[in-house]
C-alpha cells in the first residue's frame, strides 16, 4: 500500500517521533538560501538549499547497533551514549506541496556529491548553487528532495566542500590507544619517492598512523605482480615519511622509498597502526539521518525537521564505492531504523560489481577495493555475494546478503546497474552465478540487474589513451539509462508497477562465457591486443574474529582459492551481445569494450588497466579496412547511406524506449545527435 494512502492520524504519528529513537539529537543549520537564484523548475517551482551538521547520540546496547564494530570501545557521554556528527546538504522544493514526496539520498563518494552530475548532467561540484550545477533540471523538475550526509570518516577537508563525518576513536578500557597490525598496498603509475598510504585521484583518505616512526616490526615487500617473487626492501631503504622539495619529512601516514617506487610494481607495507575509528558509525548515522528527515518532527531541542511531513518514500543511490556501501549497509541489516521502520524503499546501485567493502571493521578504509592487479588482498568482495540465498560449493558456506533484513520489512526494491568493466575488473558475474561459474542463479523478485553493454566504469569520456594501450571509451550511458530507471523505481515503490526486465549476460544462453571462449570470439583487430585475464576475488582468511568482531588477526590475510568469474560474450565486431545495448552499440560505428590494457610506459604493460574501457573506431570505407586488414565491416559497407544508418539507429532507440530503458525526452535527444553525424561525405 502506498504511504500516501495511510490514514491521516497514522501519518501524523509516524511523522512525530521521539528524537531519542531517531538518534539525531540536534540539527544545526548553517546556511539556507535560494537555489539557482530562485529559478522555477517546471511545476515544482523554486528550490532552496540547506546545509549544516547533524549531531548523533547512539546507545551501544541497542540491538539495532549490535553490528557496529568497536562501538563498545568508543568514548561515552554522561548518558552512556556515543556521540558523533556528520555534515548534511539538502535540496528541497520551497513549497513542499509541489514536491513529489520522494527523498533521493545520494551516497557521497569520497565526500563528493554526484547525483546532479549523474542524473542532471550538471557541472560536478560539492557546493551546488547555480543553473550550471542544475544541468538539465531533471531531478528538480520532477520534484525530488535531494539529501547528502557525511558517513565516511576517511574523508579529509581539502577546501572543495567534501562532506565530512566526525567519528570517534576506539580506545582500550583504560583509555590507551588500540593498536594492531595493518596492511597497506601502494602502486604508482609514474615514478615517485613517496606516497600517502591511501592516495587516490578522487581524494587522499585519512590513514591510520604508524605507532612510531621507527616501528621496528614493520616490513616492506615489493614485487612486479601479485604472483611474482617477493623482494624484501631493507629497512634502511625506506621510512615512514614523505618526500617534499628534495627533503625527507617524517610522516606516520606516508611511505618513502629511498630508491623510488617502480611504476606498476606492488609495495606491501605491514606495520603496527593505532587509533582505529569506529567506522561502522558512518553506516548507522546514514540510517539515523534518513530516518530523521523521513519521519521526525523536530530534534531534541525543538529545531524543526526542514522536510517534516513531506516525505512518503525514499530511494538510496550510489556510484562505485557508494554502490558497494549500499550493499554493505543492507548486508549489516541497517535498513530498519531503531523504531523498526524501513529506511529506504528503493536502492539503485551503479557499477558496484559484486562488492561490498571495508566499511565496518577495525582499521577499516572505505576507499580500498580489489582489482586484477591491485588490492586483491583486500576483502572488498566476500561471500555471500547475492541479495538472495546462495551456497559456496567449495567451502560449504551458505549465505544471503539480505539475511539480516528478512522478516523485518526492511528489504528494499533493488536495481544493480553494471557497466561492462564490472565483469572484467569488479567480478560482477558473481552477483548472478554460482561461485564456480557453472550456472545462473534465480534472481529474487525484489531485484533487477542491468548490464550496459560496452560501457566503462568511469562513464563516457575522452578517447585519449591515458595510461592505456587503446583509446578509452566515449560511450555515454549513465544519465540516459539512470533517468529511466529512477522513474521506474518510483513507480515500482509507489504502486507496484513492474520495472523493465533485467538485462544481463547469462550462462544458459551463451552470453556469459569463460576466457577461452571470449578470446576465440573477439575479432583480430590490427594493433589491439586481446585481454587474457580478469579479476577473480580470492577467498581470504583474516582470522577467526573477522566475521564475528570485525577484527583482522591475520595480516596480510591467508590466500585461498579464487572465486570463478565470467565475462560477456561478444559479436563479430567485439561488441557485447547481452545487456542494454544502447544505439551506439546496437548500430555501431566502432567497438566498445569494458576493458583496456596498461601501456608499457606506466609499468605492468599488457595488464588490465584498472577501471578503463576501450573504443576502436570502424574504418570509414572498405578500402580503408582492407588497407589495415581490419576484419570488421566498415561504416559504408554497413550503412550505404546516411538514411540507412538513421533508420537502423531510430529503430534501436524506439525499442529501448518501448521497453522502458529510455525516457522519451532522451530518445529524442539521441535521434537529434545521430542526425548530426555525417560519415558519408568524402
Amino acid at each position: 500500500m502506498s504511504f500516501k494512502c495511510l490514514p491521516l492520524l497514522t501519518l501524523a504519528l509516524l511523522c512525530h517521533v521521539s528524537p531519542s529513537v531517531a538518534e539525531v539529537v540536534r540539527i544545526e543549520i548553517n546556511s539556507r538560501k535560494p537555489f539557482a537564484d530562485g529559478h522555477r523548475f517546471g511545476r515544482t517551482g523554486a528550490y532552496e538549499s540547506i546545509a549544516g551538521r547533524l549531531y548523533f547520540e547512539v546507545a551501544p546496547g541497542h540491538v539495532g547497533n549490535a553490528r557496529i564494530t568497536d562501538l563498545e570501545r568508543a568514548p561515552r557521554n554522561g548518558m552512556g551514549k556515543v556521540e558523533f556528527w556528520s555534515d548534511f546538504f539538502l535540496l528541497k522544493p520551497v513549497d513542499p506541496a509541489k514536491g513529489n514526496g520522494c527523498l533521493l539520498y545520494d551516497v557521497h563518494n569520497r565526500g563528493n556529491k554526484l547525483a546532479l552530475w549523474t542524473f542532471n548532467e550538471g557541472e560536478r561540484t560539492n557546493e551546488p548553487s547555480t543553473m550550471v550545477h542544475a544541468g538539465n533540471g531533471f531531478l528538480l523538475e520532477r520534484g525530488y528532495a535531494l539529501l547528502w550526509t557525511g558517513w565516511n570518516g576517511d574523508v579529509t577537508a581539502d577546501g572543495t566542500g567534501r562532506l565530512l563525518a566526525g567519528l570517534p576513536i576506539a580506545r582500550r578500557a583504560d583509555g590507551r590507544s588500540i593498536t594492531g597490525r595493518n596492511h597497506v598496498e601502494i602502486s604508482v603509475d609514474e615514478a615517485a619517492f613517496s606516497r600517502p598510504y591511501f592516495w587516490s585521484p578522487w581524494g587522499t583518505s585519512k590513514a591510520y598512523p604508524s605507532v612510531s616512526l621507527d616501528n621496528a616490526g614493520a616490513t616492506l615487500m615489493m614485487r612486479e605482480s601479485r604472483n611474482a617473487p617477493t623482494r624484501v626492501v631493507p629497512r634502511d631503504r625506506w621510512a615512514f615519511a614523505r618526500f617534499e622539495e628534495g627533503k625527507v619529512v617524517p610522516d606516520a601516514t606516508s611511505l618513502y622509498v629511498k630508491d623510488g617506487f617502480r611504476p606498476g610494481w606492488l609495495y606491501d607495507l605491514v606495520y603496527t597502526a593505532r587509533d582505529p575509528r569506529v567506522s561502522g558509525l558512518g553506516l548507522a548515522g546514514l540510517r539515523d539521518a534518513v530516518s530523521f528527515f523521513r519521519y521526525a518532527d523536530k530534534d531534541r531541542d525543538g529545531r524543526v525537521n526542514p522536510v517534516r511531513g513531506a516525505i512518503r518514500q525514499a530511494t538510496i543511490f550510489g556510484i562505485s564505492q557508494s554502490g558497494r556501501l549500499i550493499h554493505h549497509f543492507l548486508y549489516e541489516g541497517l535498513n530498519v531504523d531503531l523504531a523498526d521502520r524501513k529506511v529506504f524503499d528503493g536502492a539503485i546501485l551503479l557499477v558496484p560489481g559484486a562488492g561490498k567493502g571495508l566499511f565496518n571493521y577495525r582499521f577499516a578504509m572505505a576507499t580500498v577495493y580489489g582489482t586484477y592487479r591491485r588490492s586483491n588482498l583486500s576483502p572488498s568482495e566476500f561471500f555471500p555475494f547475492t541479495p538472495f540465498p546462495q551456497t559456496d560449493s567449495v567451502t560449504g558456506q551458505e549465505g544471503d546478503s539480505l539475511a539480516r533484513l528478512r522478516g523485518k520489512d526492511g528489504i528494499p526494491k533493488m536495481f544493480f546497474v553494471q557497466s561492462a568493466t564490472e565483469y572484467w575488473s569488479r567480478a560482477a558475474s558473481l552477483l548472478h552465478t554460482d561461485v564456480e561459474g557453472k550456472r545462473d542463479l534465480k534472481i529474487a523478485p525484489n531485484v533487477r540487474i542491468y548490464s550496459i553493454a560496452g560501457a566503462q566504469h568511469l562513464g563516457g569520456g575522452p578517447t585519449d589513451k591515458g595510461i592505456c594501450q587503446n583509446p578509452r571509451n566515449p560511450l555515454k550511458h549513465r544519465g540516459l539509462v539512470l533517468r529511466a530507471l529512477l522513474v521506474a523505481m518510483d513507480k515500482w515503490v509507489e504502486d507496484g508497477t513492474e520495472p523493465p526486465a533485467s538485462r544481463y549476460p547469462r550462462i544458459d544462453d551463451g552470453t556469459l562465457v569463460n576466457m577461452e571462449t571470449f578470446q576465440n570470439q573477439f575479432p583480430e583487430i590490427p594493433g589491439v591486443g586481446v585481454v587474457n585475464h580478469r579479476y577473480q576475488p580470492l577467498r581470504l582468511d583474516l582470522g577467526p574474529r573477522w566475521h564475528s568482531d570485525g577484527v583482522a588477526t591475520i595480516v596480510p590475510p591467508k590466500v585461498g582459492s579464487a572465486y570463478t568469474t565470467l565475462v560477456p560474450a561478444v559479436d563479430r565486431d567485439g561488441n557485447e551481445l547481452a545487456g542494454i545495448r544502447l544505439p551506439d552499440v546496437e548500430v555501431p560505428l566502432g567497438t566498445y569494450m569494458g576493458w583496456n590494457l596498461r601501456s608499457e610506459k606506466y609499468g605492468a604493460g599488457g595488464v588490465l588497466a584498472g577501471l578503463h574501457g576501450s573504443y576502436i573506431a570502424l574504418a570509414k570505407s572498405m578500402a580503408d579496412r582492407l588497407r589495415t586488414t581490419d576484419p570488421r565491416f566498415s561504416v559504408r559497407e554497413r550503412y550505404p547511406s546516411r538514411s540507412v544508418y538513421l533508420q537502423a539507429y531510430t529503430d534501436a532507440v524506439l525499442r529501448l524506449e518501448k521497453d522502458g530503458y529510455l525516457l522519451t525526452v532522451d530518445a529524442m535527444a539521441l535521434l537529434r545527435q545521430a542526425a548530426e553525424r555525417d560519415l558519408w561525405a568524402d
